[in-house]
């Protein structure tokens, strides 16, 4: 296998332009996919090289762009990020361990295969790897959707785009057509045969946060099957934007949900019914009614129907601590 490490965007680009070899920032899921099989063996453009990929930019306005190869560490660590975008650090946190934490870069984690067990055991074929079935769906899918959104049964498993989601970030592609892309479009649920959207030319330059509003709360709950070193069964990011300096009623509000579905999701009803909440006091009414009809939104496979009551009791529990009516 053939490895090459340019030191600028542009010359990155034109190693992968046609010529079939693959990006590779941290490698935590490249070298996995390859050893097991689950891609074929190519040159591979390192991008490790490339400064301009890496570290956080803060405009004259408070708002940040990411660069793809910061390290997931770096978010966790990060006391301004903290301050500005409590939910997407404390997403960072809870990833992996710490050692996957300090290579696992920002684009990486956005970009990753999913963890279907069937996709990553070259004895199957799926969608993804040149089939024309899910093996999932008649197989075991014990971790796999419960909100149905097309052909595969693996959920996206990238927690920061749950937190980017909820906060409305967008990110910048290179490769073709510069463009910028909101988080919400990097995914499409009813293409199985790719997680992201992305062509192999193009390369996730960074990523773009909002302007952080004054009074803003926020929470970044997951649900596991223990609590370190696990992929999320349920997981969710609330964002809240408070009158009073934070104390004052919900003037508007975003909630995503990642573990359920072929791409995270945002959860409008329950971010509606969040307005006009006051911090420190219970939901209201208005949320438990939106949170009940989040069955409505699921169409569970046979084996995956205990993620209905578990996605409205984690985003409850997402919601609570936002409000700060329950412990962190």
């Amino acid at each position: 296998m053939t490895i090459t490490r340019p030191t600028d965007l542009g010359a990155a680009l034109a190693l992968l332009d046609g010529t079939g070899a693959r990006p590779r920032a941290g490698g935590t899921d490249l070298t996995v996919c390859l050893a097991a099989g689950v891609v074929e063996s190519a040159p591979v453009v390192d991008l490790t090289g490339v400064g301009d990929l890496r570290g956080v930019a803060w405009e004259a306005d408070g708002s940040a762009r990411v660069g793809a190869l910061t390290r997931i560490a770096e978010l966790s660590g990060d006391p301004l990020l903290a301050d500005s975008y409590p939910a997407l650090a404390r997403a960072a946190s809870a990833l992996a361990t710490q050692q996957v934490r300090g290579t696992a870069t920002v684009g990486g984690n956005l970009l990753q295969r999913n963890r279907c067990w069937y996709l990553r055991n070259p004895a199957f074929d799926c969608f993804q790897t040149g089939g024309d079935s899910c093996p999932a769906r008649s197989g075991d899918h014990l971790y796999g959707v419960v909100v149905d959104q097309g052909p595969c049964a693996a959920p996206h498993p990238s927690s920061l785009a749950v937190a980017l989601l909820a906060y409305g970030a967008s990110v910048r592609v290179a490769g073709g057509r510069e463009r910028e892309v909101p988080v919400a479009e990097l995914y499409d649920g009813t293409d199985a045969t790719r997680d992201h959207v992305l062509g192999s030319q193009e390369v996730l330059v960074s990523v773009a946060l909002p302007v952080p509003a004054p009074g803003e709360r926020a929470a970044y709950l997951r649900a596991t099957g223990r609590s370190r070193a696990e992929w999320p069964l349920v997981e969710v990011a609330v964002r809240l934007v408070c009158g009073g300096g934070g104390a004052g009623p919900v003037a508007s509000a975003s909630v995503a949900v990642g573990g359920v579905a072929r791409t995270p999701l945002l959860l409008p009803d329950v971010a509606e019914a969040l307005v006009g909440a006051v911090p420190g006091t219970a939901p209201g009414d208005g949320v438990d009614v939106a949170l009940a009809a989040l069955a409505d939104l699921c169409d569970p496979l046979p084996a995956t129907g205990y993620k209905v009551d578990l996605l409205s009791a984690t985003v409850r529990a997402g919601v609570e601590r936002a409000l700060g009516t329950s412990a962190q």
